[in-house]
Parts: C-alpha cells; sequence; structure tokens
C-alpha cells in the first residue's frame, strides 16, 4: 500500500489505475467499513451512526457524482490531506452519491477510497440514494457503464465489489449539540436515535432507511406527502422539529438535491442542502461543500451558514 503523498499524484493515480488495484482498494475499504463499531478516532460508532464530537474541523461534501474536478478543487482548497498528516483535527464527511452521472466515477470512488484507506480515522463515507438498497436503488444508475468504459470485460467485478461497499457506508453523522448529517432526509417514523443508526437492519419493514437516503424538506406542507422520485416523502417543516428535538441538534445538513447556487436552506435555516459538483448532466452555475468549526458553538442553525463554501 502507497500513502497519499500528495493531492495531485492522487489524481494521476485515479486517470490511470488498473482493475486489479481499484478492486484491491475498493475491498480494502469494504473491510475498513464493515469494521467499524465503537471508538474509531474521536468518533464514536453505533450501529451505522457516526457520533462525532464537536472538536476540530469537518469538511462536509454533498453529491459529486463523478465530478472529479470538483472533488479535486475542494480537496485542494482545503488543504486536508496536508492538515491530517501533520497531526491536525480534521475530518472529510462525505454525504453520498459519489458515482453516476458523471463520466470520471470510477476516479471519484478511487480518490475517495484511496483518502479512507490513508486516512480510515478521518475520512467518513455516508450512503446517498445512489448507493441504496437493491429495491431502492436509484434509475439510471450509469456506474456499470462507466466502469465498463474504464475496466472493459471486468468491470461487472468492479461493479459487483462497490455494492458489497454500499452495504457497508455509514447512514447518519451526529455532532454533539450541533447537526445531523445524512444524504436524503428526516424519517418520519423514527422515534429514537437508534431507529436512524440500525435503519438499515429495518429495511424493508420499516422505511427508515428509505426516508434517510430520498426524502426532500418542502416549505408549506405539514406532515409528508408522496416524492415525485418514487421513493421517499417529501416532509414539512414539523416533522424537521420533531427530528432535532429528539437528537438535541439545531440543524440538518445535507445533498441528494441540485442546487443552481451549490447550496439551499430550507425550514426556516434548520435544514442546509450541498451540491459539491457543477456541470452537466445538472448545469449548476456554483458547487458547494462546508468547512465546519466544530469548536465553534452552535446556538441557531443559521450560524452555519458561515461556513459554507462556494466554487
Amino acid at each position: 500500500m502507497r500513502l497519499v503523498q500528495n493531492l495531485e499524484n492522487l489524481v494521476k493515480e485515479a486517470m490511470g489505475v488498473n482493475f486489479e488495484e481499484f478492486l484491491r482498494l475498493v475491498d480494502t475499504v469494504v473491510e475498513l467499513q464493515a469494521n467499524e463499531h465503537g471508538h474509531v478516532g474521536s468518533a464514536q460508532i453505533t450501529g451505522r451512526l457516526v457520533n462525532l464530537m464537536p472538536k476540530g474541523e469537518a469538511v462536509v461534501i454533498g453529491d459529486i457524482h463523478g465530478d472529479l474536478e470538483s472533488l479535486f478543487h475542494i480537496l485542494k482548497a482545503t488543504d486536508f490531506i496536508e492538515k491530517v498528516q501533520i497531526g491536525e483535527c480534521s475530518h472529510l464527511i462525505f454525504l453520498g452519491d459519489y458515482g453516476d452521472r458523471g463520466i470520471h466515477s470510477p476516479e471519484v470512488y478511487y480518490v475517495v477510497l484511496k483518502l479512507k484507506e490513508a486516512f480510515p480515522k478521518n475520512v467518513i463515507l455516508m450512503r446517498g440514494n445512489h448507493e441504496g438498497p437493491d429495491d431502492i436503488l436509484a434509475y439510471p444508475h450509469d456506474l456499470s457503464n462507466h466502469l465498463y468504459i474504464k475496466f472493459g470485460e471486468n468491470s461487472n467485478t468492479a461493479y459487483d465489489s462497490l455494492h458489497k461497499l454500499f452495504n457497508n457506508l455509514h447512514n447518519a453523522v451526529l455532532v454533539k449539540g450541533t447537526c445531523i448529517l445524512l444524504h436524503g432526509g428526516v424519517p418520519t417514523q423514527a422515534k429514537t436515535v437508534n431507529d436512524v443508526a440500525y435503519a438499515h437492519e429495518k429495511h424493508p419493514h420499516e422505511t427508515h432507511l428509505e426516508e434517510i437516503l430520498w426524502n426532500d424538506p418542502w416549505e408549506g406542507l405539514t406532515g409528508t406527502h408522496p416524492s415525485p422520485r418514487g421513493a421517499g416523502k417529501l416532509f414539512g417543516e414539523n416533522e424537521t422539529d420533531r427530528f432535532l428535538e429528539m437528537l438535541n441538534v439545531k440543524a440538518l445538513i445535507r445533498g441528494h438535491e441540485p442546487s443552481q447556487e451549490g447550496f439551499k436552506i430550507n425550514h426556516n435555516g434548520k435544514i442546509l442542502t450541498l451540491f459539491s459538483r457543477i456541470g452537466p448532466p445538472y448545469f449548476n452555475e456554483h458547487g458547494a461543500y462546508l468547512q465546519l468549526d466544530l469548536d465553534y458553538t452552535v446556538e441557531k442553525a443559521f450560524q452555519l451558514n458561515q461556513f459554507i463554501r462556494l466554487f
């Protein structure tokens, strides 16, 4: 195993990676993810919920969808690799949707998984609806096509290995007293934090995982309404309030929805959506990520807005 020395070399490796190295890397991270429980660095992991102490910095990245250029920009702008190498307390949190839509989906997976391999205590990988269970996997799901272009006849093996990874990604990250991070939205039937932590075990008999991966906030709505996406629900501010109160946090940070500005705010500032890629097929003008100072005491959700970074 070669450690990550610098970002430029990592991207060059991604562009030229062969099937054998890609498969080795995916299988390594699958094992890492499968064994993440109890204390991992400064985090406590219960089920597939990461409890992160409010200390240091967290770089939060929304949907990437195969946009290697945007991922490179974020990593370079935040100096994540350099900070971790000198021992700073920095976490890189992905909200899911790594592949599909963008032509560099295999390369994005390579960079993300290489960072996880090199810095396993600092990189947190969450599940998006494009990494969902087979019964609610986003469609069209064109990752297999991108893998075929990259690896030819070996693409099916690479795809099967990535599916094992999907099943071991985390459901959510909880920063004590500050925020809950997940891909889609509020699991409206959740009664306790364990419904989030163990949502994957209760699927499909209970809706928690589907809603975590697929739900969207909607203004002016009370309760829920069927989603036009075909999975999940639209949910109103009262559902957001109930969920945040249950977890004793101020805000929900999510991905899942494209935004022309790269971010979107809903429910009186209590929900922040991040969309961290630009260009086709979404044609949004800006992308955004969060560079969050975890030492900062958040009293109101809108205070998180100062940590939004646009590109």
